[in-house]
């Protein structure tokens, strides 16, 4: 199978437009890891406070925690830094680590979904293909994200991978094993620094209610939405400007569910080397030449989960 088709970008932008739109920041990629940290460690601090607090601290911190994911996704694409050993340690220590991802490991799969997105050897094609699915469905897996189920049964899955437990001895098993080795050892060195901080500051409680819950809840059921939203769905698998979705997401939504641009999923397939922080405006200035209304966007992510449930459930066979 060809590689999906691409879009040259002085097709639809000036070169002076391009050349803002694609302006790299050190400033304002490291910013953003900051940011992420920062809105993880006052939301603790809230709850810390005042406990009624965490209701609402538990999916913010899950949606940055997101947030770090997203970041190691922009330093999968070298858009933290302009020093390469910095981005990479920014992607891989400060975002993917703490998360239970590996920036190595993510990369190089990653960037094979760009070349073949939405084709068959795209790696990530079993994320968007049994959509759309029932209600029912839908509902069954929000509940096994919520409930921290999906959280147990990746990490029991990625633990036991890394141990080697049920693999066979093949040389593609053994890579396998090794792959989440590189994931698991730099998660639980990083949470065992996060419960060290805590537990010297008196809140050892907080790496359980603050930081884990949330990765086993909030965050895996957002992460959810993310994959849904992005590729689910599409009208054209074929169309650079259709095989991939921007959600317009409000305020609440950026806060809770699609933090760092993560929305402006069709531009960024685009143009896959656009800083995150650029999206907003290059999605601006196609709007302005009429440009988004021939590719994929919907208006919040409730519209998009309504489509991606809209498979009709199966009667009820007669007795």
């Amino acid at each position: 199978m060809p590689a999906a088709k691409r879009i040259r970008p002085l097709d639809l932008f000036t070169r002076e437009e391009w050349a803002h739109v694609s302006q790299r920041s050190n400033l304002l990629g490291t910013g953003t890891v900051v940011h992420a940290w920062a809105v993880i460690a006052l939301a603790m601090a809230a709850a810390i406070w005042q406990p009624w607090l965490a209701i609402i601290a538990i999916p913010v911190i899950g949606a940055r925690q997101l947030g770090l994911a997203i970041l190691m996704h922009e330093a999968a694409h070298g858009g933290l830094h302009s020093n390469r050993r910095i981005n990479d340690f920014l992607g891989q220590w400060i975002c993917a680590a703490p998360v239970g991802a590996h920036l190595g490991n993510y990369r190089n799969y990653h960037l094979t979904h760009h070349k073949y997105a939405q084709q068959p050897e795209d790696p990530d094609l079993g994320l968007s293909a049994p959509f759309p699915v029932t209600r029912q469905s839908l509902r069954r897996k929000i509940i096994r994200d919520l409930t921290g189920q999906t959280f147990f049964k990746q990490r029991r899955n990625q633990f036991a991978n890394a141990m080697g437990l049920g693999i066979r001895k093949s040389k593609g098993q053994t890579n396998r094993a090794q792959s989440a080795r590189e994931a698991v050892i730099p998660f639980l060195a990083t949470n065992l620094i996060l419960l060290a901080g805590l537990t010297i500051a008196g809140y050892w409680w907080a790496y359980f209610v603050l930081w884990l819950l949330p990765m086993a809840t909030w965050n895996q059921l957002v992460t959810r939405l993310r994959n849904i939203a992005e590729h689910a769905v599409v009208p054209d698998h074929e169309d650079p400007m259709r095989h991939a979705r921007t959600t317009l997401a409000s305020w609440w939504e950026k806060l809770l569910i699609a933090p760092y641009w993560v929305n402006y999923h069709c531009e960024h397939h685009m143009f896959m080397h656009l800083p995150c922080y650029r999206l907003p405006r290059a999605h601006k200035l196609l709007a302005k030449k009429g440009v988004t209304a021939q590719m994929e966007v919907k208006q919040g992510y409730w519209g998009v989960l309504k489509e991606a449930s809209s498979k009709p459930a199966r009667p009820a066979v007669a007795v």
